[in-house]
């Protein structure tokens, strides 16, 4: 019996449009920056954002690393503020919210989202894992007026790997107290969702929406969706 529904975020429950190759994110993150006495210019920001990204990544140990992007504004203030600074933590994250708010272009429920939704909180526990910063999905999630649905949220920006590594989906699993088969997983991505979801036991339903990979060799839904409305027949077989 089913008992529980996960849900990926971004491209599954949320239409969301952000961009990390803008100049113009730089110019105004930049400007944010100098207020603090941070200077630095915005080609060298966008620089030594994707390298210290990259370098990141590249030194963790996890099979499928995240990166830390309050970790990244934090050494970047460090290394070119030129007045003492109280707070250097506390101003990265605030950095990091101007820069995610000013690559952000588009913010929005897909279409029969609320309505499933709050049809869904009345027969199964509910929860969301998702690819990302905290800094950034949780605000996001509380601006489209959907985190009253779920019992718990995992974003993979605080545990340092990303989907599908199995133990996003376990997290979420544990704080549910519910079992693998007793889930349904929901997302967008054939191999982060579909792919990570299935190698720990749940079913799936793949979401074929504006974003995410469509295919991956060796995965394949239990159940395909073009229209979030369908998801209700979805469980409705499923179970």
């Amino acid at each position: 019996m089913i008992k529980g529904i996960l849900f990926d975020l971004n491209g599954t429950l949320i239409d969301i449009y952000t961009t990390e190759s803008d100049d113009q994110l730089y110019r105004v993150t930049t400007n944010y920056l100098d207020y603090y006495g941070v200077k630095i210019a915005p080609c060298e920001l966008k620089r030594r954002f994707f390298e210290l990204n990259r370098m990141q990544r590249q030194q963790s140990e996890e099979d499928f690393p995240e990166f830390d992007v309050a970790k990244i504004f934090q050494q970047i203030i460090g290394d070119y503020h030129t007045r003492p600074l109280e707070n250097t933590a506390e101003l990265a994250r605030s950095t990091a919210v101007v820069f995610r708010a000013a690559g952000r272009y588009k913010l929005e429920c897909y279409d029969g989202v609320y309505e499933i939704m709050r049809d869904l909180k009345k027969r199964f526990l509910l929860g969301a894992v998702s690819d990302g910063q905290s800094l950034w999905a949780v605000p996001e999630l509380q601006s489209v007026n959907l985190e009253d649905f779920f019992q718990t949220v995992v974003v993979s920006g605080d545990l340092g790997y990303r989907k599908p590594d199995i133990r996003l989906f376990k997290q979420a699993l544990d704080a549910l107290q519910l079992a693998p088969q007793e889930v349904i997983f929901v997302g967008n991505d054939m191999y982060r969702d579909v792919y990570g979801a299935h190698a720990v036991g749940m079913k799936t339903v793949f979401f074929k929406s504006n974003q995410g990979d469509h295919s991956y060799h060796g995965a394949d839904a239990d159940y395909i969706i073009y229209n979030f409305n369908e998801l209700p027949r979805a469980i409705e077989f499923l179970q």
